[in-house]
């Protein structure tokens, strides 16, 4: 375990989307084309309804527009043509009116990738720990971002059963530096690359609260890091709390998340995560 003490603010991993590198603290703003979403129920299904959902983020401030056309969870079958046509038209629409925003599209698959890429999106956010290695290779070849998860070997879309790990952080780092390095190699530039511990992918609520106490051995790697925890369910089951009271217990993850060196942080409550990280960078400073 890491004894590094987080008191002083470590130098910023090199960071670069869209041709700007963003501040300290970068939002990542949750743009759900699903109608089956575990956190707004459909709410920005609809194409419009996705639109003002990322007019909306980028107004409150987000850094990066991440698109998903598939719930992460178990549900109805969503295939490559499917997944095509509930995220290529909002990354052309959301590239057309916000040029200067990052956007990201959150995908596992190499066909998608390929499509959102030439369609305007910077960065393939990878949730599932690359079970699908042409997605770097499709990075390298437009010279986007890639996000580099660990899910624990998990499938996409399934749960965790009777997970286990001698050490999930050690198994964390060793997994996403390793994605890291063959993004690299590839040609994806290594300042568009991001490390994703993935917290509840493949992982109970006790790793992914590790995970969370020792998120600066992540930062330690080099790597800028990327938080995924907004409403997730080891918040949930930590507090007792359902999917729509977990707001402070998130913001309360993300100001830990930040102190230990986290860079970016993906989100549902744009403004609210703005205001709580700048908090966490005055208290810093």
């Amino acid at each position: 375990m890491s004894t590094a003490s987080p008191a002083s603010p470590r130098p910023l991993a090199p960071l670069r989307l869209n041709g700007r590198e963003p501040g300290r603290f970068a939002i990542m703003a949750v743009v759900n084309r699903t109608p089956d979403s575990f956190y707004d129920r459909g709410a920005t299904y609809g194409f419009d309804a996705a639109l003002a959902a990322a007019d909306r983020a980028v107004a409150e401030g987000a850094d990066i527009v991440d698109i998903g056309g598939v719930k992460a969870g178990p549900g109805d079958e969503v295939d490559v043509a499917e997944e095509l046509r509930r995220v290529v038209d909002v990354v052309a629409a959301v590239r057309e009116r916000h040029p200067g925003i990052a956007i990201s599209v959150d995908t596992w698959r190499a066909e998608v990738g390929e499509a959102v890429a030439a369609a305007g999106a910077d960065l393939l956010n990878d949730t599932w720990g690359g079970p699908d290695p042409r997605l770097a290779e499709v990075a390298a070849a437009h010279g986007i971002g890639l996000v580099c998860s660990h899910a624990g070997g998990l499938a996409p879309r399934t749960r965790p059963h009777r997970v286990a790990y001698a050490d999930v952080v050690a198994d964390v780092v060793r997994h996403v530096t390793a994605e890291a390095e063959r993004a690299a190699a590839l040609g994806v530039p290594r300042d568009a690359i991001l490390i994703d511990p993935a917290h509840d992918f493949g992982k109970n609520t006790r790793h992914s609260l590790e995970i969370t106490r020792r998120l600066d051995e992540l930062a330690a790697t080099g790597w800028p890091v990327l938080v995924a925890v907004s409403n997730k369910d080891f918040i949930g089951e930590t507090l007792g709390r359902p999917v729509d009271k977990r707001g402070v217990g998130t913001m309360a993850v993300l100001g830990v998340s930040a102190r230990l060196g986290a860079r970016v942080f993906r989100v549902h409550d744009v403004a609210g995560a703005r205001r709580a990280l700048a908090a966490v960078e005055a208290l810093l400073a």
